[in-house]
């Protein structure tokens, strides 16, 4: 059983396009905002510009992945939107991590624990 939920629904999407707070990478773009549901949810979008559907579903399992990695250090109930980019699905998982550390790092989502360590 995953400690996160789907976002599925079109006007989450949406929710999180209009009032999500945004981080962009060439790699990877996060949207994060703040929810009342007491879990933490994500969603995962490709666009066709990506690829054929072999390679998006790639980008999805890659920044799955990523997250699964760095799910323990959220701090609080979340909603993310990971939109992938055309270099995503050229990276491993280990660096798209990194990436999405740093911004989740930006957006004050992580605990305070995880920067002692570096």
């Amino acid at each position: 059983m995953s400690d996160f939920v789907t976002l599925n629904r079109n006007g989450d999407f949406r929710r999180m396009y209009a009032r999500g707070k945004v981080y962009t990478n060439p790699a990877l773009v996060t949207y994060v905002m703040k929810n009342r549901a007491g879990i933490c949810r994500i969603g995962i979008t490709t666009s066709k510009k990506t690829g054929n559907a072999v390679e998006r579903n790639r980008s999805k399992r890659i920044i799955r992945e990523a997250f699964r990695a760095i799910r323990g250090e959220v701090v609080g109930s979340y909603d993310f939107v990971f939109v992938s980019r055309g270099k995503t699905k050229t990276l491993k998982s280990t660096d798209v991590g990194r990436v999405m550390h740093a911004q989740l790092k930006n957006a004050g989502v992580l605990s305070c624990r995880t920067e002692e360590k570096q």
